[in-house]
């Protein structure tokens, strides 16, 4: 899926909370990117927003992210029950289920791949999941050819799938991505029958734009200005948690607010 070119600006009607679900990514949408993906903390503030909302929307709500669902648990400490995590290749379900994708067999293959380039290029982090492996280079952005290189040929060689992110890149096993786990949780209850909205701030992302649209809902990315699926913009996380917690405090999630220009 090719993302469409930047959109101008929707005029699409306000979505009452107690019809919407809203399905959130976390790193660059609900926090701010961190140089290495351990540097996170948690948000004492942000749990206390996912729990209103978790409480609000009736349960509709979901958090897909890269992330293992233990580290994403762990950090938002238990504030929502539906998670995805590996952008898809996990999801834990409305009723606590977790379903998981076994790795693929030439994993550790690409893990050493990704290791031994870390171990030559200052500055490269890998990293580790149940089904996939991940290869940041922000602190290294010369070795951006290198380790776009490298995955490529493993991808070819392994069967794996390349993923492509910012500032990262990642070799997963084959299987869902985050618009199928947007779709999963739309056929269960609580979430069947509402209008879904998708935040996120990737090119991970594009496809959970594409399922929500599908819907009859809309998809908002944050940060800066780019070819994409969504339908509206916003600046930055500290906006994201601003437009959530109006909204929930008017009972609806108004899109008006959101402005590409913004």
């Amino acid at each position: 899926m090719t993302p469409s070119q930047i959109r101008p600006h929707a005029r699409t009607p306000g979505l009452p909370v107690a019809s919407t679900a809203l399905f959130l990514d976390f790193d660059g949408t609900l926090a701010p990117i961190a140089r290495r993906p351990t540097e996170i903390e948690n948000n004492p503030s942000l749990n206390e927003l996912l729990r209103q909302a978790q409480l609000n929307l009736h349960g509709r709500l979901a958090l897909v992210s890269g992330r293992d669902i233990g580290v994403i648990d762990r950090m938002i400490e238990g504030a929502a029950t539906c998670v995805a995590g590996e952008h898809g290749l996990q999801r834990r379900t409305p009723h606590g289920e977790v379903q998981s994708l076994a790795a693929h067999p030439s994993l550790p293959d690409a893990m050493e791949a990704f290791a031994a380039m870390a171990r030559a290029h200052k500055g490269l982090v890998v990293e580790h999941k149940s089904a996939s492996v991940a290869l940041h280079y922000r602190l290294a952005p010369s070795a951006e050819e290198a380790v776009l290189d490298l995955a490529e040929r493993v991808s070819a060689s392994t069967g794996l799938t390349l993923q492509a992110g910012s500032m990262v890149v990642e070799l997963r096993s084959p299987g869902p991505d985050k618009g199928a786990a947007l779709r999963a949780y739309m056929a269960e209850v609580p979430f069947r029958g509402a209008t879904p909205i998708f935040i996120g701030d990737d090119l991970t992302d594009e496809a959970a734009f594409e399922a929500a649209e599908s819907f009859g809902g809309f998809g908002v990315i944050v940060g800066e200005r780019r070819p994409t699926r969504a339908q509206y913009r916003i600046a930055g996380p500290p906006r994201v948690l601003d437009w959530i917690s109006r909204s929930l405090e008017s009972s609806l999630f108004e899109p008006g607010d959101l402005r590409w220009e913004g």
